[in-house]
């Protein structure tokens, strides 16, 4: 699916899951991570971690990048400007619901 073509009710249902909405709020402050990031920030298994990006990529959310042996993640650069939105005010004002992720995040370049 892609970005510019998102819907309200595809948007939501994939930010309707906790490792999704975190992932998705961590990749608007940082702006690209990489699996091995969201395993240390979400301390959850690279599969589960590998699963849920699939999904946000299927709903057009995010973007992935390989340089070398890494894949990195964004948010999607074609996404709305209303879905963008939604979810940089998300992050702005709920810094309590995904910070204790953000301090687990061991990546040198973050």
């Amino acid at each position: 699916m892609s970005a510019c073509f998102l819907s309200p009710l595809t948007f939501f249902k994939c930010l309707s899951e906790d490792t999704r909405l975190k992932t998705l709020l961590m990749l608007s402050v940082k702006g690209e991570l990489c699996v091995c990031d969201l395993t240390d920030a979400l301390q959850l298994s690279q599969p589960k971690i590998s699963r849920h990006l699939a999904d946000l990529r299927k709903c057009g959310l995010v973007l992935d990048t390989r340089k070398g042996k890494w894949v990195y993640y964004q948010l999607h650069p074609d996404l709305p400007a209303w879905a963008l939105d939604v979810i940089k005010n998300t992050a702005t004002h709920n810094d309590e619901y995904f910070s204790e992720a953000l301090s687990n995040l061991s990546c040198t370049s973050c």
